[in-house]
């Protein structure tokens, strides 16, 4: 006799609820899709420890850096929806890559978001020697010589260019953009004077702020950073709406059980909590731990996407 549409609707329920309570009976694996050190790595390696030392549960980090972030995003697309799998992911991946490229290796439709661990932000730097000494002499610098003004970034594309962008759009003034290979190569070009300025996270511009080779104008949020609460905002210095951070989140392949979803939230979110994870997130990653839910996290994707599609659009550029 053929099982009920009702028997088996329940049974598959029952399934479901049994796989999320049993979660995880087995290593959780979280990609991330920039090399060991920088504030998407480290913003994961402690939270990630801090669970497993609170719950004895095991994660393996797996580091799948380059393409702007497409190759960990795209493994973690093709991974099963169970909970085994988490990307670990920062604004460029999910604000900003929708807006400069016409085709990826996923969407908004591929993953769901289930936390934002962290958000910083990020730092406009000179040399040390520069005799540029905040944002308002660097635009000032800027305006009298259109094009004069170099700034470096991790790549074309990247959340910091978009940033570096964005400031100078809002200033009406005109920049030169200098790819590197990365974010370290970007902030040695400041320290070595290859470039007047670049927009970095702490974790890259910290060594080179000991060794004194280089000096902080400001940061690029609206307000200012309780991690750094001396420097001024892009806005104090009378360029209007800038608004850049770099926020890590965990998301999971769309579809992955509710009940798992919430399992791994009060995990990271309980842990967020605790002094000394947010202590470190703000000494080693220069991040603010904000345990943002899932909605509020997708409502802010959806919100950066908008405000860095019009900063191309203002800047003329177009999805390659």
């Amino acid at each position: 006799m053929k099982k009920s549409l009702a028997a088996v609707i329940v049974a598959a329920t029952m399934a479901i609820s049994a796989q999320a309570q049993e979660y995880p009976s087995k290593s959780i694996r979280v990609l991330v899709s920039f090399a060991p050190g920088g504030v998407v790595d480290t913003s994961t390696r402690i939270v990630t420890s801090k669970i497993a030392e609170a719950l004895n549960w095991h994660f393996v980090v797996d580091n799948r850096p380059g393409a702007n972030g497409f190759i960990g995003a795209a493994a973690a697309a093709k991974a099963n929806p169970d909970g085994y799998t988490i990307l670990s992911a920062h604004t460029g991946e999910f604000a900003v890559n929708p807006v400069m490229f016409k085709t990826m290796p996923y969407d908004e439709s591929t993953f769901t978001p289930v936390i934002m661990l962290s958000d910083a932000p990020m730092l406009v730097v000179v040399n040390i020697q520069s005799p540029i000494n905040s944002i308002k002499e660097l635009i000032a610098a800027a305006r009298s010589k259109p094009g004069s003004i170099t700034f470096g970034s991790p790549g074309t594309g990247s959340v910091n260019h978009m940033a570096s962008e964005w400031l100078a759009a809002a200033a009406g003034v005109k920049m030169t953009h200098v790819p590197y290979k990365g974010g370290a190569p970007a902030v040695v070009a400041v320290a070595t004077n290859d470039v007047t300025f670049t927009v970095a996270g702490m974790p890259g511009v910290s060594p080179h702020l000991q060794g004194k080779r280089v000096k902080v104008l400001g940061i690029t949020t609206a307000k200012r950073s309780p991690l750094v609460p001396d420097y001024p905002t892009a806005q104090e210095m009378g360029v209007p709406g800038v608004d850049a951070s770099i926020w890590v989140g965990f998301f999971v392949p769309r579809g992955t059980p509710t009940a798992v979803i919430n399992k791994l939230y009060a995990a990271s979110a309980d842990v967020l909590k605790r002094p000394e994870v947010k202590e470190r997130l703000a000494v080693v990653g220069g991040a603010e731990a904000v345990a943002t839910a899932s909605a509020a996290f997708n409502a802010r994707i959806a919100s950066d996407i908008e405000r860095y599609k019009k900063v191309a659009q203002q800047v003329g550029i177009k999805p390659e």
